[in-house]
């Protein structure tokens, strides 16, 4: 009986063990940093990052999956604390700041010229079937704010001169008023930029001065007083090149239609 006993608490032992090294083995590891990442997303669910829920964008940036700044509801200060969880340098995580929607025309009823009235749905994809809805300039901003009543943040508002007004702290990049833009006169432009060019028309110089009085005329001062050669005409327009753009502001304080923003000042 006794020598029974022995045996089965060896047996138990030796099994226990056993049991124990297999558990170390085939262990899976779980990363806290997911759950930490998790704790400090808005969970707001709305999937603008992409993901289908903030744990699944927590578990994407735990695995290098996504950027900590993924999250384009939390904005810089949810991005900033990801950071210091995944151990990003703060100075390189502000280079990749997420951008900031942008609108790239300043023709609104008072500096574009009206050919004709147009009186249908005030919307602007209906508009634009319409021959722009009378406007002179085939490439200005309608006006009838498609892209404010898009935007799930509230950050788009249209001001007495039927342009859209965007608020920066609101914007998370969802790129949805983009899409609803049937002009293409909003774009996405880093938000460390700070200085764009308020202008999308490719026309020439002649019929802009005609049409608008603050479209770009291509006439290259810009060009000339850029130290950095980051800004270039290209198709009637002037382009800026971020990659080399030192923000010295020139472009800005030279510009005869003054239509190169700084959002600095």
């Amino acid at each position: 009986m006794l020598q029974a006993i022995l045996s089965m608490g060896v047996f138990g032992l030796v099994l226990g063990g056993l049991l124990g090294y297999a558990a170390k083995i085939f262990a899976v590891e779980t990363d806290t940093r997911a759950e930490a990442i998790g704790e400090v997303l808005p969970g707001a669910n709305c999937g603008a990052c992409g993901f289908p829920g903030c744990n699944a964008l927590a578990e994407a940036i735990a695995k290098g999956e996504a950027a900590h700044d993924a999250c384009p509801v939390g904005g810089a200060a949810v991005a900033q604390k990801v950071a210091e969880i995944m151990g990003v340098d703060m100075e390189a995580a502000a280079e990749l700041a997420p951008p900031k929607a942008k609108l790239i025309c300043r023709g609104g009823k008072e500096e574009c010229r009206q050919l004709a009235e147009y009186d249908g749905l005030p919307d602007c994809r209906a508009a634009n079937m319409y021959a722009s809805a009378g406007r002179a300039c085939t490439y200005a901003c309608l006006g009838f704010g498609n892209c404010a009543r898009i935007c799930p943040f509230g950050a788009i508002t249209m001001n007495e001169n039927r342009l859209p007004e965007i608020d920066p702290e609101k914007c998370t990049a969802c790129g949805k008023c983009i899409e609803a833009c049937p002009k293409g006169v909003l774009t996405l432009i880093p938000e460390t930029a700070r200085i764009y060019v308020a202008c999308s028309s490719n026309d020439p110089a002649r019929k802009v001065n005609k049409v608008c009085s603050v479209g770009c005329i291509a006439c290259r001062i810009c060009e000339k007083v850029c130290p950095a050669d980051a800004i270039h005409v290209e198709n009637n327009v002037a382009v800026i090149d971020y990659e080399k753009c030192t923000l010295c502001g020139l472009c800005v304080e030279k510009c005869p239609r003054k239509i190169i923003m700084d959002e600095r000042d």
